[in-house]
């Protein structure tokens, strides 16, 4: 019963492992086309083919992403904001976007 339990939780530390390696396929194909969206304007555009090309849902997947039509909508949202990944997810940029978020709705009140 021991070995079931050991084998299991090894499983499951197996597929966290490979669900984060996707997720950085994710984060790096968000960071091409924000790069392709400074360069050459197209950046929302190429992550949308990108998310619906069979490649990329089966990348989404593996990440443990629904890949539908809202999350491709997400994508190309954020790759329209222009803010890199390593960028969105330091603990300072969410701080300022906090910051920013409380001092609009100070204002609007």
């Amino acid at each position: 019963m021991s070995d079931f339990v050991d084998g299991t939780a090894f499983n499951f530390e197996q597929g966290q492992r490979s669900r984060k390696l996707f997720a950085a396929v994710v984060l790096a194909a968000l960071d091409d086309a924000i790069a392709d969206d400074k360069k050459y304007g197209n950046g929302p555009e190429q992550i949308a083919r990108w998310a619906r090309s069979r490649d990329g849902r089966e990348v989404l997947s593996c990440a443990g992403i629904d890949p539908n039509e809202r999350v491709v909508n997400g994508l190309m949202e954020f790759v329209g904001k222009g803010v890199r990944t390593s960028v969105a997810l330091s603990r300072e940029e969410s701080e300022r976007r906090n910051a920013a978020l409380l001092a609009e709705q100070a204002e609007a009140a």
